[in-house]
């Protein structure tokens, strides 16, 4: 897999509707994961989007998630740009320079979901997320 740079939109609790709505729009393939998916089904959150993407037939890719407990929903400010692929190195040296003098909210390290996972907001005050993918065996 390249590396490849998409939005990625936050949403206050109905994330699974709007990503059904732009698979109506743009058509494609929708895989949708809740936090009851990655190990808390019991939790109030359970049913919510921890992870969405949508990936078209014209080849956008689009993500989208719930803002996680505890984090703050400002529609308007809903979205990060979402760096992911394989190549580790190549986006680990994105990490080191979209971090410097950024604040970092999650820093980059193995996730529950098995890849290495980041966010910061860079210095011009943009959000990131930097997903680098597990090998495949």
């Amino acid at each position: 897999m390249t590396s490849r740079l998409n939005p990625y939109l936050s949403f206050g609790g109905d994330a699974r509707q709007a990503l059904e709505f732009y698979r109506e729009v743009f058509g494609g393939t929708l895989t949708l994961n809740t936090y009851g998916d990655f190990g808390r089904p019991d939790a109030p959150e359970a049913d919510r989007i921890m992870h969405g993407l949508l990936e078209t037939p014209s080849g956008f890719a689009l993500m989208g998630a719930d803002v996680p407990p505890g984090m703050e929903y400002n529609p308007g400010s809903s979205f990060s740009v979402s760096v992911s692929g394989d190549d580790d190195a190549e986006l680990r040296g994105y990490w080191e320079k979209l971090s410097a003098g950024a604040s970092v909210s999650v820093p980059l390290d193995k996730q529950m979901w098995g890849d290495v996972f980041g966010m910061c907001t860079d210095r011009f005050g943009v959000p990131w997320m930097v997903n680098i993918s597990r090998p495949q065996d």
